[in-house]
């Protein structure tokens, strides 16, 4: 019986995060899963077409993907997505996924990032690992991507998780904005404010929106709101926390162990 895993994102055209983040996340889960090949999917066409372009490589939609699979002989798909939340790219994967599902004999999908209450507890405690050796005037923002998708709520649930910490979750496209937040830290004590991103990837956003020198970027509106800003481009893909919880997404969904 011939297994295939496929590991979808929305994807980055930036090659070194790609490869510390998404790379790092399919080494884990084929070691994981060695029984199954591991496939790169992206539900970015505008991402698919930039990397064709720069790089000559040719990386398929979920779409795509389904029915070379198809062709080569492959009975089992079980498609991981790599997004943070259930948003619109995941729903735009598991579509296209399940499309084909009558063309093999098992089509399985897993969870994204944040599903089940285990996962934003896990997903908080890391967090919290990152400002263990913090002082007190120090805190820890995170930029996520944000969505139009009722998802979006996603960000809130987690940032409401961390009130009694110095960790704040903001999002480039929804709520919570990064206004809102610098009332919240100016009410505070904090000088010194850590940017990360919240994306599996340290890409376009967390390079010109989060850490640039432009205007508008995050690290330039907190500058101007008296902050000292150091901004840690550094996808969540390449912390091992990270990895191993998408695998064990992946190994509910394959049916190697239980959700509860």
């Amino acid at each position: 019986m011939k297994k295939a895993i496929i590991t979808v994102s929305f994807g980055t055209s930036y090659p070194e995060t790609r490869e510390k983040t998404i790379g790092a996340v399919e080494t884990v889960i084929a070691k994981r899963f060695s029984e199954a090949t591991v496939f790169r999917a992206f539900t970015s066409n505008k991402v698919i077409k930039k990397i064709k372009e720069k790089e000559q490589v040719t990386i398929p939609t979920v779409d795509q993907l389904m029915v070379k699979l198809k062709e080569q002989g492959f009975q089992e798909v079980y498609l991981q997505p790599l997004h943070i939340i259930a948003g619109s790219e995941y729903h735009k994967a598991v579509r296209q996924a399940l499309k084909h599902q009558h063309l093999f004999e098992k089509v399985k999908v897993g969870v994204p990032l944040l599903d089940s209450m285990d996962d934003y507890l896990e997903t908080a405690a890391w967090l919290k690992s990152l400002t263990a050796e913090f002082r007190k005037e120090e805190a820890l923002v995170l930029m996520g991507h944000g969505s139009q998708h009722t998802a979006f709520a996603s960000y809130a649930c987690l940032d409401h998780l961390l009130l009694d910490d110095p960790i704040y979750i903001c999002a480039v496209e929804s709520y919570p904005s990064l206004e809102l937040l610098i009332t919240r830290l100016q009410n505070h004590s904090y000088k010194t404010i850590h940017l990360y991103p919240l994306m599996l990837v340290a890409g376009d956003h967390a390079t010109n929106d989060m850490a640039s020198d432009e205007p508008n970027s995050w690290k330039s509106q907190l500058q101007d709101a008296g902050f000292q800003v150091k901004p840690v481009l550094k996808g969540m893909g390449e912390f091992n926390e990270i990895q191993e919880l998408f695998a064990a997404h992946a190994a509910v969904m394959m049916g190697e162990k239980s959700d509860d």
